[in-house]
């Protein structure tokens, strides 16, 4: 008896010691565990928050000692996200923003082409420039590589800017940054913090731009407009309060949606709340819709039966709603575990949209149509052979290309069958750029791959960034931009670029 008691205390004492060493490790060590898009951990880390931010100030740092006092703005602040009834206060203005060199500026930089979330009509695709195909063994020309707040937004760009959304210690920054040096041009920053031991830290939606202006919501609800010359905020609210809406378990994930004087955002609040518009010039209310809970998709404006209609997946389902007041034109259910609803529907005509969900039914081809003055949507097919995760496909001459779970895959858009299977690029994304997939794989890799029905076809990749990589890519003027939560690095692709 007594030796068994003995041999009690000894496992006793040793399982208080991997207790107190996994305490001491997670605690004192800041050891965090790093999980992939499949819920896999591939690693632990030590780098604390707080040591990244501070690498991050310290570049900043050196490029505003550096940089021309016109090109580099300070950082502003935002003590609230209560609404801004007048612009903020007038402070002196910088040299690039007179009017004589705004004007000089135009000529010199076009407005943008890659202004919205994942490119002209969210789509996805890249036609701006012919692309460079043999790419070097050591991988593109490279621009820029810098280290840059947490977050899972992706880029746009606007009048030779790229903006952004990070986290920056206890607060979210929208930042702009000169697409060719990377130096940071302006950082508006405000009280806000989300993590998620799975998604992780940051911010999640990408600012779009427009007009002069971006248009940014953090993860809490922040929904900022604001210069996008020198970032001065013209009016903010957060939109979970403002709806009567809880955050979701992701946090805010959509890109505002800019339609004419619109910005369509989606609270997923109660008692018609779920998708709402405001002005986009003074943050007033215009409509709101709806009483999904929200998911992690954005809206966007596509024409299907003849209208011109926003079309959103919820958590719940897909909906075509009008513009001009958000009713709603017609619905198909496409219910998530989790709401987890996060790839965009991609248009493949006139009548015809594709969904898919890896954490719902899979993938279906609704077709849209109008019977006198009513519109419906009837599933074409439906099928399990395109699962987009948190990332979305692409159209490309009748053919779907996409990561059916962490594998590259094709099917025909009409039809539903796969043409072919092949590629583990884990849980990355990708972009159609002429005939090729441009695709940014989970570990940071860039690849090109022929897009045709034909077969997998991979022809070209190199390490581009560093980390877990879940980030959309942007293109703009041939020129790729990627990033994730650590860095942020900029490329020529473009055979035609500047």
């Amino acid at each position: 008896m007594r030796g068994d008691l003995g041999v009690l205390r000894r496992i006793a004492g040793t399982l208080a010691i991997c207790v107190v060493a996994i305490v001491e490790l997670f605690y004192v060590y800041g050891m965090h565990i790093l999980w992939d898009g499949d819920v896999k951990p591939y690693g632990v880390s030590f780098a604390s928050p707080a040591q990244h931010d501070a690498l991050v100030e310290a570049t900043r740092a050196r490029q505003r000692v550096g940089a021309p006092p016109p090109r580099t703005p300070p950082v502003e602040t935002a003590k609230s996200v209560a609404p801004v009834a007048t612009p903020a206060p007038a402070r002196s203005v910088p040299a690039a923003a007179t009017p004589a060199a705004m004007k000089a500026r135009e000529k010199a930089e076009p407005a943008g082409y890659w202004t919205d979330f994942r490119g002209p009509h969210r789509a996805g695709v890249y036609a701006q420039t012919e692309i460079e195909t043999a790419w070097p063994a050591s991988g593109l020309p490279r621009l820029w590589k810098q280290p840059i707040g947490a977050g899972y937004a992706s880029f746009t760009v606007g009048e030779g800017r790229a903006y952004t959304i990070e986290q920056r210690r206890e607060r979210e920054a929208i930042t702009a940054y000169d697409v060719k040096t990377g130096h940071e041009l302006w950082a508006l920053t405000y009280p806000a913090r989300f993590d998620e031991i799975l998604g992780g830290l940051g911010p999640r939606a990408t600012p779009v731009y427009h007009d002069g202006l971006v248009y940014s919501l953090g993860a809490n609800g922040d929904l900022y407009c604001l210069s996008a010359e020198t970032g001065k905020p013209k009016w903010s609210k957060n939109i979970l309060a403002d709806n009567g809406a809880k955050n979701i378990h992701w946090a805010m994930s959509a890109s505002p949606l800019i339609i004419d004087e619109k910005v369509i955002v989606t609270p997923g609040g109660p008692d018609g709340k779920s998708i709402v518009a405001y002005n986009r010039l003074t943050g007033e209310p215009i409509w709101h819709s709806l009483n999904d809970r929200a998911g992690y998709t954005s809206p966007i404006l596509a024409t299907l039966a003849g209208r011109a209609q926003i079309v959103w997946i919820s958590g719940e389902r897909a909906v075509g709603i009008t513009v001009e007041d958000g009713k709603q034109l017609w619905e198909f259910p496409f219910p998530a575990m989790n709401d987890m609803n996060c790839s965009q529907p991609v248009v493949v005509d006139d009548a015809h949209v594709l969904l898919s969900s890896a954490m719902g039914p899979g993938a279906a081809l609704l077709e849209i149509a109008k019977t006198g003055d009513a519109y419906a949507a009837h599933p074409i097919w439906q099928n399990n052979r395109m699962k987009n995760k948190f990332n979305s496909s692409v159209l490309h001459q009748g053919y779907i290309y996409g990561l059916d779970e962490a594998i590259l895959a094709c099917i025909d858009a009409k039809t539903g069958e796969l043409k072919w299977k092949g590629g583990r690029y884990g849980f990355g994304q990708l972009l159609l750029a002429g005939n090729h997939l441009v695709v940014v794989t989970e570990q940071g890799h860039v690849v090109l791959v022929h897009a045709t029905p034909e077969g997998h076809q991979e022809l070209a990749r190199f390490s581009a960034i560093e980390g877990r990589t879940w980030n959309i890519p942007a293109i703009d003027n041939g020129l790729l931009l990627v990033r994730n939560s650590a860095e942020m690095a900029c490329f020529r692709l473009g055979k035609t670029a500047q």
